[in-house]
């Protein structure tokens, strides 16, 4: 008996990591005849696991969702993964999903092996967060909306733009992007026929699921919003050569705060922007790399506004210094 159990629990454990399984697939992993795999099946489904069996040549088996969770075996990666996950998850972006991970947590870390609670607790030990102030959204409502993508169904939401100002949307959703701060609904505005990105945090009530639709030509979700958030919505938007590998200024600069495109080996282009000149010339300035700007010229003249202001702190914090050569900087093709 104790031995059926054990074969059940790997059954159960076995089973989801794939769509479907063959009769004589599961039973060469668990080392016993088809027969007796068929009476496993069977004791499963009597114990309220929705085993669904699919006959014929090319049928096999796959466990449906159920009224009940089976059992989680996990080794010790996918263990240890799991709980920096759900603490991770106790300070994100999702409101009210503290609670619910921390309760899941405190099951998870019950039953760990101690080899692995000393890994968990020294990485626990190790990880300081740092509160946040971004607005957080309602797990509920990136359900409504992962759905509303996956079935290919329009929506209708009020919307608060950037500017402040409150509408309707009706839209064709295609994808749900997280970029580590905020989450961003990639989808086909019907009204203005054309792809827009959604901050979920300012998407307001939502109306019933419309009829499905059939996507217009898709584009790539991550890459969109990128280009969306790192230049389109701000005043100035700047393209700069960057005098270091792509891959390089990539690490530098985060998706949201703009689009990197390798140009040779050595340099790529940065488009990025804001809504101030001053913070483009610091960014930059700040940035590391030597670089050029292409464009706007409003900021290469803000540059040596910039550069003027830190000669004379310079000047007057250290008395009696030189003032600092300018160094040269490399020509390019793309340089104008």
């Amino acid at each position: 008996m104790l031995e059926t159990s054990a074969r059940l629990l790997r059954l159960l454990a076995i089973l989801p990591t794939r769509t479907e399984w063959t009769g004589p697939e599961l039973a060469q992993r668990l080392g016993v005849t088809v027969r007796t795999l068929r009476r496993d099946m069977v004791r499963l489904r009597d114990l309220g696991y929705p085993v669904r069996a699919t006959p014929g040549v090319a049928g096999g088996y796959r466990l449906g969702a159920g009224s009940t969770l089976p059992p989680l075996l996990l080794d010790d990666d996918e263990a240890v993964a799991v709980v920096l996950s759900l603490r991770t998850a106790a300070s994100q972006s999702v409101t009210g999903i503290a609670e619910t991970s921390l309760r899941a947590l405190v099951k998870l870390e019950r039953i760990l092996p101690a080899r692995l609670r000393r890994r968990t607790a020294a990485l626990r030990r190790s990880t300081v967060g740092l509160a946040g102030t971004e607005p957080t959204v309602d797990p509920d409502l990136l359900t409504v909306l992962a759905e509303a993508c996956q079935n290919q169904e329009r929506l209708g939401f009020g919307y608060t733009g950037r500017d402040g100002t409150a509408g309707q949307r009706r839209v064709e959703p295609h994808r749900l992007v997280h970029t580590g701060r905020r989450w961003y609904l990639v989808a086909r505005d019907t009204d203005r026929n054309g792809w827009r990105t959604f901050r979920v945090d300012r998407i307001g009530t939502i109306g019933p699921a419309g009829p499905r639709f059939t996507p217009v030509d898709p584009p790539d979700a991550a890459t969109f919003v990128a280009e969306s958030v790192g230049a389109a919505p701000y005043r100035f938007r700047a393209r700069v050569l960057v005098h270091a590998p792509a891959p390089v200024v990539a690490g530098l600069v985060p998706p949201t705060a703009g689009l990197v495109e390798a140009v040779d080996r050595e340099s790529c282009l940065l488009r990025t922007g804001a809504d101030s000149l001053g913070f483009l010339a610091l960014h930059l300035a700040l940035l590391g790399p030597e670089f050029t700007v292409l464009e706007p010229a409003e900021l290469a003249d803000e540059l040596g506004v910039l550069a003027g202001r830190l000669d004379r702190a310079h000047a007057r914090s250290s008395p009696g210094a030189e003032p600092r050569p300018r160094a040269g900087t490399r020509r390019h093709p793309l340089c104008p």
